[in-house]
């Protein structure tokens, strides 16, 4: 199954095990499936009206992506998330999505086009002025997915494919953040790919992503557990 893209919700023209794979992780992050919640087959496909076949489809990815984790006899479980975990997501992206970025920033100065990362950030614009938390999260995990598709590296997005899971549900449980920071760093960092600037916009995602770090963990630090 392609890794749905993760910027809006089911639409019609995605597969509809692309599309169950949504609504679950759309669950778990919402808190609907808590943390330790057995996914049964037929409660989904009773709860979201679909046959057992798309979500049997969906589980190996949400798998993947952290979401769940399958265990003999009990099969599959919504897998809590952690402040571990959190400074795992942080380490790998420091060295994937600078990665990506600098990729990304070539491609432009080769001749590439950059017109979504652009349109990702009215996006984001339009998310706050409506103060819509939800569309703000989901634009910016989009504006990352953007960076790595723009890698034109297909082993960088198979290794990314978990990271951009994981940092939906990061994204989710940290709304709280300022979303104007957020927003002024991914406008500097679109400026430097769009201007084909590889130096630049590998060093504004390290230092965007850092930046999140501390402001992060300590959010999340009395509400979800250490390890």
């Amino acid at each position: 199954m392609d890794h749905p893209d993760p910027d809006a919700g089911p639409q019609p023209h995605r597969s509809l095990a692309d599309q169950t794979y949504l609504r679950i992780s759309d669950k778990i992050i919402r808190g609907e499936y808590a943390a330790g919640h057995r996914l049964r087959e037929r409660e989904i496909s009773e709860d979201l009206a679909v046959s057992r076949i798309p979500i049997r489809e969906a589980l190996p990815q949400l798998e993947a992506d952290g979401f769940i984790a399958t265990f003999p006899r009990r099969g599959a479980v919504v897998r809590g998330f952690t402040l571990k975990d959190v400074e795992e997501l942080f380490d790998v992206r420091l060295n994937l999505e600078v990665f990506a970025a600098r990729k990304a920033a070539e491609s432009v100065a080769a001749g590439g086009a950059s017109p979504r990362l652009a349109e990702l950030m009215d996006r984001t614009k339009a998310a706050m002025l409506a103060d819509d938390v939800p569309a703000i999260a989901a634009a910016n995990t989009a504006f990352h997915a953007e960076i790595i598709a723009m890698s034109d590296n297909s082993l960088l997005d198979t290794a990314m494919r978990p990271v951009l899971g994981r940092l939906r549900r990061l994204f989710a449980l940290t709304s709280d953040r300022d979303p104007q920071a957020q927003y002024t760093e991914h406008l500097a960092l679109s400026a430097a790919i769009r201007a084909g600037k590889p130096d630049l916009a590998a060093a504004l995602a390290y230092a965007h992503i850092e930046l999140g770090r501390e402001p992060s963990l300590a959010q999340l630090a009395a509400r979800i557990p250490a390890s």
